[in-house]
């Protein structure tokens, strides 16, 4: 059974009292606990294996200095959504961190799964961070895990880890210690990282925070330097999450600016925009302040939460983004304005500042009420075009509409019967951009007969056990134009619970489930029909769903 990832809410009702109070000191506490001094300079460059640390700097082999740009993704509940990598590549990202368990809590992935992680990040030329999340909270959540027990999963996996130091960053354990005495985090710490280095673990080690990875209390800050020179390697960095505790700009500074100015590597792992009844997160000031002191930063998460106000892209679709999924790929200091691909990949030298050149005009290949494809020529680059960002353009000024790593897309979310303006920018893998194309014209039809609005489904259960059954649904367009793209929605009325699905991916909250197209399945020719098969667990009932909808349209 698909587990639902927990809820990034960061604290407790029961420690929201210690919260307000260091608000209310402006982290007077943690600057006593750790003032500038205490934090003494980091030792010289050491010998180092592909990515690594050198005066508290995260750099590639070849000296290149690299920062992280990217977002989280929760791969270990969602086994299924291997396409979202691509995705995140497409929308610029440089790097992804991995939500993988070691068992303790969730299904433990296996060294096939994760060597396929790996292979499916170098192949879209991303910087992999491996985390165990089975840690979270350990010390206030029973059921979390310890760093031991994650690092002697890593162990298990030296055999896949082992020779891509160049593109792997090993995260030993998610968030591993709550708001419960927190002071016990450093030592397990640093017992974790010794532990993966007799083992012969060569790759930059990435450890979180205590306090559910906020480090309101100060134990991380206070700690670092006894963490950072417990690794003989010298190849560490330090990871802080940031979400309600960090609602003003002086505490994001503060906090960021004691790493950097003590020579210790940082870098904000999680972080999140949306408010919450705690508070509401300071994400502007997070991103231009890890722009302004060239610190990584990776943006809980790409889809799937328990609760979607942190979904980056909704139903794991790329070009269903939210309004926290454009503010980190599109708004200022985001990811499509400030990342660079990882030279190591065959992109750019570090040097690299020319631009590709300008790409054709787009043409416009198909429209519907709330869509439209373009097509435009390929740009050139000096070293490669690692991809295109597509802009709507009115009124002297530009929005973000969608970006793409081949030479076409699909924007979709439009208005019908509506005059639009596209044109597009080409980016190479130094980060240089190209020049605007000339612009294209184009209206979105009326929405009359709209591929999507004629649907017609059948469903029916293939065969039945005690606990389970297997079911088939039939999705068929009975409009006059393909229907392209869809999301199926019903609701399943007695607690079935879709564990495994073809032809399609299933996300379920509750009853309710929303089905996305495989690729093979993603069209619907007018009168045509897709068939998803899926199994599901089931307890003595088990009715079929009463309604049906496509893309927010009742389905016969």
């Amino acid at each position: 059974m698909r587990t639902t990832p927990p809820s990034r809410t960061r604290q407790g009702g029961s420690t929201r009292l210690l919260t307000v109070l260091a608000t209310l000191l402006g982290l007077a506490v943690l600057g006593a606990l750790c003032p500038a001094a205490a934090l003494a300079q980091s030792p010289g460059t050491r010998a180092a294996t592909g990515l690594h640390i050198s005066d508290g700097r995260l750099l590639e082999a070849n000296g290149n200095d690299f920062v992280m740009r990217g977002v989280n993704h929760a791969h270990t509940w969602y086994p299924g959504e291997t396409q979202s990598l691509a995705d995140i590549k497409a929308l610029g990202a440089n790097s992804v961190r991995v939500v993988l368990s070691d068992g303790h809590r969730w299904s433990e992935n296996s060294p096939a799964d994760v060597a396929n992680v790996v292979d499916r990040c170098k192949a879209n030329r991303l910087i992999c961070v491996l985390e165990v999340h089975d840690t979270t909270g350990y010390g206030e959540d029973a059921a979390a895990g310890t760093l031991d027990h994650a690092a002697d999963y890593w162990i298990g996996l030296k055999d896949v880890l082992a020779g891509e130091e160049d593109y792997v960053i090993v995260n030993i354990g998610n968030e591993p210690w709550g708001n419960t005495d927190p002071a016990g985090w450093t030592e397990p710490t640093v017992a974790a990282v010794k532990k993966l280095r007799d083992a012969g673990f060569q790759h930059t080690i990435m450890v979180d925070a205590p306090n559910w990875g906020q480090d309101w209390q100060g134990v991380m800050r206070a700690n670092a330097r006894t963490v950072f020179d417990a690794d003989a390697t010298g190849n560490l960095i330090f990871s802080i999450h940031m979400y309600s505790v960090y609602d003003t700009a002086q505490e994001i500074t503060d906090y960021l600016n004691a790493y950097v100015g003590a020579g210790l590597p940082i870098l904000i792992g999680e972080f999140g925009g949306p408010a919450d009844q705690w508070g509401d997160p300071d994400e502007d000031t997070m991103m231009a302040t890890a722009e302004q002191l060239d610190l990584g930063y990776l943006a809980w998460s790409w889809s799937g939460n328990t609760d979607p106000v942190l979904d980056l892209a909704l139903d794991f679709d790329p070009s269903r983004l939210s309004s926290w999924g454009e503010r980190i790929f599109h708004g200022a200091d985001g990811i499509a304005q400030t990342s660079k691909e990882a030279t190591v990949f065959g992109g750019g030298a570090p040097d690299d500042t020319e631009a590709p050149t300008v790409p054709g005009k787009p043409t416009v290949t198909a429209v519907t009420d709330t869509s439209v494809t373009l097509g435009w020529a390929a740009s050139t680059d000096n070293t490669r075009v690692t991809g295109y960002d597509v802009v709507r353009v009115g009124d002297g000024a530009e929005t973000p509409a969608a970006t793409s790593t081949t030479e076409s897309v699909t924007v979709s979310g439009l208005t019908a019967d509506t005059a639009y303006t596209f044109a597009v920018y080409a980016r190479d893998a130094a980060g240089n951009r190209s020049a605007r194309s000339a612009a294209v014209d184009v209206t979105t039809r009326d929405g009359g007969g709209t591929p999507g609005t004629t649907c017609a489904v059948t469903y029916r259960v293939v065969g039945e056990w005690p606990g389970g059954f297997q079911g088939e649904i039939a999705v068929r367009n009975t409009g006059t134009a393909p229907l392209t793209p869809w999301t199926l929605a019903f609701t399943f009325p007695d607690g079935q619970t879709v564990t495994n699905m073809w032809g399609g991916t299933a996300t379920q909250t509750g009853g309710a489930v929303s089905v996305t197209p495989a690729s093979y399945t993603a069209t619907v020719p007018a009168g045509g029909t897709v068939t998803l098969g899926f199994t599901a667990a089931k307890g003595a009932a088990n009715t079929a769903p009463a309604s049906f909808s496509v893309n927010g349209t009742a389905c016969a």
